[in-house]
C-alpha cells in the first residue's frame, strides 16, 4: 500500500496542473461568472505561491508543477473575473495583507510555520467560493470539471500526507475534499430557472 501511495504526488500533479482550465474556458466561452468567486481565485494563486516555497523547503519536488500551474492559472482566472467586475477594493486589501503575513511568517518561522499557516488557512481560501455558490440562486458559472479535478488532487494529497504522517498535507487534503464535495453538490442541486409566465388567458379561450 505504501508503494502505491508513493505515486500519489504524481497523480495529484496530473490532476492539479489543468484543474483551473475548465473554469477559465467556461468564463471565456460564456462570459458567465455567476457563483464564481474572485477572492477564491486570487487567494488560490497567492497561497500556491507560498506552497511552492513550502514544497521546495520540504523536498517535495513532484509537487512543484501542480503548485506552479495553480499560481499561473488561478491568477489568469482572477484577471478574467476582475475584468467582469468581480473584484472589490475590500477583498483586494485583505488579500494584500494576507500576502504580507505569509511572507512574514515564512521569514520568521520557516517551513514548519509557513506550512502550518497555509494548512490552517485553506478553509479561508475556499470559503469565498462556497459562500458565493450557495448564496447565489442559480450558480451557472461554476465549472464542475474544475471542482472534480480539485477533488481528485486533494484526495491524493490527503492520502500521501497520511502515509508520510504530515499533518499539514492531511489538513489541506481533507479540507479540500470537503470543499470540493460542497461545490459539486451545489452544482447538482441548484434550482432550475423559473418557468416563464404564460398568457393571461388559457390558450383555448379567445380574447375579445
Amino acid at each position: 500500500m505504501a508503494d502505491v501511495l508513493g505515486y500519489a504526488p504524481i497523480a495529484a500533479t496530473i490532476l492539479g496542473i489543468p484543474q483551473f482550465l475548465p473554469q477559465i474556458l467556461k468564463v471565456r466561452r460564456t462570459g458567465d461568472t455567476t457563483g464564481v468567486s474572485w477572492p477564491w481565485a486570487m487567494l488560490t494563486s497567492v497561497n500556491n505561491a507560498a506552497w511552492l516555497a513550502y514544497f521546495v523547503l520540504s523536498g517535495f519536488w513532484s509537487a512543484l508543477p501542480a503548485a506552479a500551474a495553480a499560481v499561473l492559472l488561478a491568477g489568469v482566472l482572477a484577471v478574467l473575473l476582475a475584468r467582469r467586475g468581480q473584484r472589490s477594493r475590500r477583498a483586494t486589501l485583505a488579500i494584500a495583507a494576507w500576502s504580507a503575513a505569509l511572507i512574514a511568517v515564512g521569514a520568521a518561522a520557516g517551513r514548519a510555520g509557513l506550512g502550518t499557516l497555509l494548512a490552517a488557512a485553506f478553509a479561508g481560501q475556499v470559503a469565498p467560493s462556497i459562500w458565493a455558490a450557495w448564496r447565489t440562486a442559480h450558480p451557472t458559472g461554476i465549472s464542475r470539471g474544475t471542482w472534480l479535478l480539485i477533488l481528485g488532487e486533494l484526495a491524493c494529497w490527503a492520502a500521501y500526507g497520511a502515509d508520510k504522517s504530515d499533518p499539514r498535507l492531511i489538513t489541506l487534503g481533507c479540507t479540500g475534499v470537503a470543499a470540493s464535495l460542497l461545490m459539486l453538490a451545489r452544482t447538482l442541486t441548484r434550482p432550475a430557472p423559473s418557468a416563464p409566465i404564460g398568457p393571461a388567458y388559457p390558450e383555448h379561450v379567445h380574447r375579445i
